[in-house]
């Protein structure tokens, strides 16, 4: 670690996130060895050898001075869990919460894979930065379909607005990362106002990191039919897309230079949209990462991604 970013880090103990967040300048990338390895692997979604890459960059279990809380039910179903992690000395005031929704296809994904630094690569990074980490769960495809994701989330939010407080965080300033199909949830979510409960939580912000899909009228749907079903003329109605348009939530979208086409395009598709509405989202394009390393170098020492979410969660937009 740089003695610059130390000292950021040590004036961000001091001031907190809204500090600290606009004053870090991206003060490393991906290294030219990693970039030349993912390169290699293409255009792919490929979660074992993009994790073999990354592993040997994160810490391991036990996290030095982070405090976690595994498995809190927020709902019936045995997928209905989420994990806390929180630094372990608490501070003055309530932090900002940042909650991680993964991807998977709809059909498979977990918050934790034991023996593994991932996902908890995510929430931790979070804990390590002024925010409360939360790490959930949802129920699958194909038991469960269109809008299982969406409803899950507003539980989520119900349970945070009535419990985060009690970790330390502020249930009024929440925002959601939903990676892949996880940002689907969490776009649908934030796109159809019937999700939205009053005893939630309300969304500061909104982080879809390679979005699939974000308009369900233009994806190749039939890889995720588990999910939203075959009736294709169904999928319309299931769309994010006109729902994020009308939507005041500031949206920050990433997408990777190494994406699946389909993936970027949706990603490029809704920027453009957004704007042409006159509400730019936060733009982040990761032009080395593919759809698996964006997510799988939060914590490590490559901050091109991680520094501007300290800037969206400061700014909020």
């Amino acid at each position: 670690m740089s003695k610059q970013r130390r000292i950021f880090i040590a004036l961000f103990g001091l001031f907190g996130i809204g500090s600290l967040a606009m004053s870090l300048p991206a003060l490393a990338q991906m290294p030219p060895d990693l970039a030349e390895k993912i390169a290699a692997l293409g255009r792919v979604i490929d979660p074992p050898k993009t994790n073999a890459l990354y592993a040997a960059l994160h810490d391991k279990e036990p996290y030095a001075g982070i405090a976690i809380a595994r498995d809190l039910k927020y709902g019936a179903d045995e997928l209905h869990a989420l994990d806390i992690f929180k630094p372990a000395q608490a501070g003055n005031g309530a932090l900002p919460v940042l909650v991680h929704v993964h991807g998977g296809g709809f059909t498979r994904g977990d918050k934790h894979t034991a023996g593994t630094p991932f996902t908890d690569n995510i929430p931790l990074w979070a804990a390590r930065n002024g925010m409360i980490g939360v790490n959930v769960n949802y129920r699958l495809a194909p038991k469960a379909q269109w809008p299982a994701g969406a409803e899950d989330v507003a539980a989520i939010m119900q349970w945070v607005k009535a419990n985060i407080a009690s970790h330390g965080g502020d249930p009024a300033r929440v925002y959601l990362l939903g990676w892949s199909a996880g940002a689907n949830h969490v776009a649908t979510y934030v796109a159809f106002p019937q999700f939205q409960k009053p005893d939630a939580s309300p969304v500061a912000g909104a982080i879809l990191l390679s979005g699939s899909p974000l308009d369900t009228t233009v994806f190749p749907m039939k890889v995720y039919d588990a999910y939203f079903g075959t009736d294709t003329s169904k999928y319309a109605a299931q769309s994010p897309t006109p729902g994020l348009l009308k939507s005041s939530v500031p949206l920050m979208v990433v997408y990777a230079g190494f994406d699946p086409p389909p993936i970027e395009k949706e990603s490029i598709n809704l920027i453009e949209a957004k704007c042409k509405a006159q509400a730019c989202p936060r733009k982040v394009l990761l032009k080395t990462h593919s759809h698996m390393s964006e997510g799988a170098a939060i914590g490590t020492k490559d901050v091109e991604l991680t520094d501007q979410i300290l800037a969206f969660v400061k700014t909020g937009k």
